[in-house]
């Protein structure tokens, strides 16, 4: 697999144009302000009333069931339809208190929204996620205070990593008042709920707002740009706090596996999109008129919609199973289509293709499954013009992190192995999220992560 010079040939590729035609400010300002505002706009009270209104409040609901972090869906949803968005907020954040941000980024249509029984009656459930929303954004908006401090316990507990699954334990074992420290590489905390989500999914700074939010309860010391292995060890913390909670995520990109991708127009679609969450001017980011992104999940999905909104002319989406196999929901493929993002299935990038030195586009092989559900190539190739290209093929663990302590931390599929209390095969230190093996690698499961492990790390440090 390597890159080709010269190798779109003229009969099977687009008129040639100007090579390296990556450039910023491909539109109007106002126009960047129109693409990239609220993706689902905030109900209004009445709106609000109405849908709550729909729904059935049933028995042992099926959408409770559903949520990773078991919110009491109908009973938050009742309160709205009583005028009382401070309880069914004090509903919600109880059981998850990410809940602003998680109501605009989970799945709710193969979770909670999916199981709603609506569906079956009419083939539209009640909007879960965007009460969700109303609710917690009501209190949010409001800074009204839903928890208190215990008294202090006098123990002391590292959190490495301020992602959804760092933040969820932090605040759990705060409230129960343990003195918490979080060591964060970046400069703030959020994780992907601030560095990775798509800027129309979370406008208006609410991710930092709900960490905001969460961190008034108290008792909580941030050190950020601290990386573990670098400005501190597993052991170092193991030594000096009574518990130790990792919160690591997925540092490490996949490669693509062909020759050359470390040329100018190959991207990072993770690096790419924190870029774009904490650009102040997104005219200054530099985007292709033809990008192709490889992949099928979130991010893929994420940075293709985002390249249209930038001003990219041509986007492809191409994954290599089908539109089943995709980590992407239906609805999120449905989005970037409706956006003009194409998607093209079976598929596997083989090589670059290089004009005068710089990328002109990719050349890929058609895939199928066998009986065994094995993927393979057909021998049928086709090529694609392209001036930059997006790798959003997924991220891995790197075990030198903990490097230190990798002949005790036992990990499982280049995971960190946990129980269902979320401990590690070290009694003092619990982990959660993307970094731990067998995870959904969502925000809501990190969250419920981070909850499990704040409940365990308690009845640890209280001797229970």
């Amino acid at each position: 697999m390597s890159a080709v010079e010269n190798d779109i040939p003229s009969a099977s590729a687009p008129p040639r144009r100007e090579v390296g035609d990556i450039a910023t400010g491909r539109l109007a300002p106002r126009q960047y302000v129109d693409n990239f505002a609220d993706a689902e706009p905030l109900l209004t009270p009445m709106q609000a009333a109405i849908e709550a209104d729909r729904c059935y409040f049933c028995y042992d609901a099926p959408c409770t069931r559903a949520c990773p972090t078991g919110i009491d869906i109908p009973s938050f949803i009742r309160k709205i339809a009583t005028g009382n968005p401070k309880g069914a907020a004090r509903d919600i954040l109880t059981a998850n208190p990410l809940g602003a941000m998680c109501a605009r980024v989970c799945p709710t249509e193969v979770l909670c929204e999916g199981e709603c029984v609506r569906n079956a009656h009419e083939g539209r459930p009640v909007a879960i996620g965007r009460l969700q929303r109303y609710a917690t954004d009501w209190v949010l908006a409001r800074d009204v205070p839903l928890f208190q401090r215990a008294p202090a316990t006098g123990k002391r507990v590292a959190v490495v990593g301020g992602g959804p699954a760092g933040l969820a334990c932090a605040h759990g074992l705060a409230r129960r008042g343990h003195e918490v420290v979080i060591f964060e590489s970046r400069d703030k905390l959020g994780g992907l709920n601030e560095y990775g989500i798509a800027a129309y999914k979370a406008t208006g700074g609410i991710a930092q707002r709900e960490v905001e939010y969460l961190l008034a309860v108290g008792g909580i010391e941030l050190r950020t740009g601290q990386v573990l292995g670098k400005d501190l060890t597993l052991e170092q913390l193991r030594r000096e706090f009574d518990a130790v909670f990792l919160g690591l995520g997925l540092a490490g990109v996949n490669a693509l596996g062909v020759s050359g991708e470390a040329i100018p127009g190959v991207e990072d679609a993770v690096r790419y999109i924190a870029r774009l969450r904490q650009a102040e001017n997104l005219a200054e980011l530099p985007v292709g008129r033809r990008v192709v992104v490889i992949g099928g999940g979130m991010t893929a999905i994420d940075i293709a919609t985002q390249s249209r909104l930038l001003g990219a002319e041509e986007v492809t989406i191409v994954y290599r199973r089908g539109p089943q196999q995709m980590g992407a929901s239906r609805a999120e493929q449905e989005w970037a289509q409706v956006n003009g993002v194409k998607i093209r299935h079976w598929a596997a990038p083989k090589r670059l293709l290089l004009r005068d030195g710089v990328l002109a586009g990719l050349e890929f092989e058609c895939t199928r499954t066998d009986d065994k559900g094995r993927l393979s190539g057909t021998g049928e190739h086709f090529q694609l013009a392209a001036d930059m290209v997006f790798k959003a093929i997924g991220q891995r663990f790197i075990p030198s992190a903990v490097a230190d302590s990798l002949d005790m931390l036992a990990l499982e599929q280049g995971r960190i192995r946990v129980d269902g209390e979320r401990r590690t095969s070290l009694a003092d230190v619990w982990a959660g999220g993307d970094c731990v093996a067998g995870g959904q690698d969502l925000t809501v499961a990190a969250v419920e992560d981070g909850k499990r492990a704040a409940e365990s790390i308690d009845s640890y440090l209280r001797g229970a």
